[in-house]
């Protein structure tokens, strides 16, 4: 069965726009896994503050284990890795691109968005880009089968890599 591209990084990397574009390039379609969440719970941010983090996760992992086709583009939101189980049932059927972006592109690329909760739940979502990474960075290159730096480049230019790194794969 053909491989999905699954696109892993932090809030901002560009997961989103990136998939978009691929997606289009190749025809394939494109899931979401934030999208299929807010399908099931309505605002991530009510529902985080009403049943935490943990109930969030949950509802995420449920997700990821539908996740079965072939020839898919997978934006999965930045915290999937912390869970083993999600890593494992996307490498069944899929490649992880990891879009690598240092913390001070993160917090330009996201400061004036509004519909991200705190991951920590004591900071802004913008004062804890470090503190989250620390802990994220090691998940990210473990479960990474490829790195594509996201920092200085367009959508198309790191659209382009992961294509020539999936090219390469076959």
């Amino acid at each position: 069965m053909p491989k999905n591209i699954v696109l892993m990084g932090y809030r901002g990397s560009g997961k989103t726009s990136v998939a978009a574009n691929i997606a289009k390039k190749l025809n394939w379609p494109v899931i979401s896994t934030d999208n299929e969440i807010v399908k099931r719970v309505g605002s991530i941010n009510e529902f985080v503050s009403k049943n935490g983090w943990k109930a969030f996760r949950d509802i995420e992992s449920s997700v990821i284990a539908k996740i079965n086709s072939g020839n898919t583009i997978v934006d999965c939101g930045g915290g999937f890795i912390e869970r083993e189980e999600n890593i494992a049932h996307l490498k069944q059927n899929g490649i992880i691109i990891w879009l690598k972006t240092s913390p001070q592109k993160i917090i330009e690329r996201i400061k004036g968005g509004r519909d991200r909760p705190s991951l920590t739940g004591t900071k802004s979502f913008i004062d804890e880009v470090d503190e989250v990474l620390t802990r994220r960075l090691p998940l990210y290159s473990k479960a990474a089968d490829h790195e594509v730096d996201s920092d200085n480049k367009t959508v198309e230019e790191v659209s382009k890599d992961i294509l020539n790194l999936i090219k390469n794969e076959n």
